[in-house]
């Protein structure tokens, strides 16, 4: 039924439960699984101020840093998958919106399902701009499933 499996992921407990729900579904009908996280500058700074105990966020992390939080989230996704006997076929990380990324991906593989965390790190910007769930239900031309 499902070849091919796109997951959004952004270092959520959400997004870590979307990506064991994809697992379980690419076990099932022997799908391939692809990984996307698309770094945000602001969740990364937020983290990084939340770590060092900082109320308030004072500087944007540089390039460098995103990169490796991004990388982190990505390894994590690998880890949690391996965890329960699935392989990542590929993985793919670029700045940009994520609904835009996760959709570009779909194209890119041809994916025929894209799974999401209902809600993720970014629910302060969906507030004004939408969820990525929503943007992404809209934009994809495949089956989209949210899981909470």
């Amino acid at each position: 039924m499902f070849n091919k499996i796109v997951v959004g992921i952004d270092g959520s407990e959400m997004s870590e439960n979307a990506l064991r729900l994809a697992c379980s579904l690419a076990q099932k009908y022997d799908s391939e699984l692809h990984l996307v996280h698309t770094p945000q500058p602001h969740t990364v700074a937020f983290a990084m101020g939340a770590v060092a105990g900082y109320h308030a966020v004072t500087t944007m992390p540089d390039p460098a840093e995103v990169r490796e939080a991004a990388e982190k989230i990505l390894s994590k996704g690998k880890e949690i998958a391996a965890e329960v006997g699935c392989t990542i076929t590929e993985t793919y990380m670029d700045v940009g919106d994520p609904a835009d990324e996760i959709v570009a991906c779909v194209n890119k593989v041809g994916a025929d399902l894209i799974v999401t965390g209902r809600r993720g790190l970014g629910m302060l910007g969906s507030l004004v701009q939408g969820s990525t769930s929503q943007r992404i239900n809209h934009l994809a031309t495949c089956a989209c499933l949210s899981t909470v």
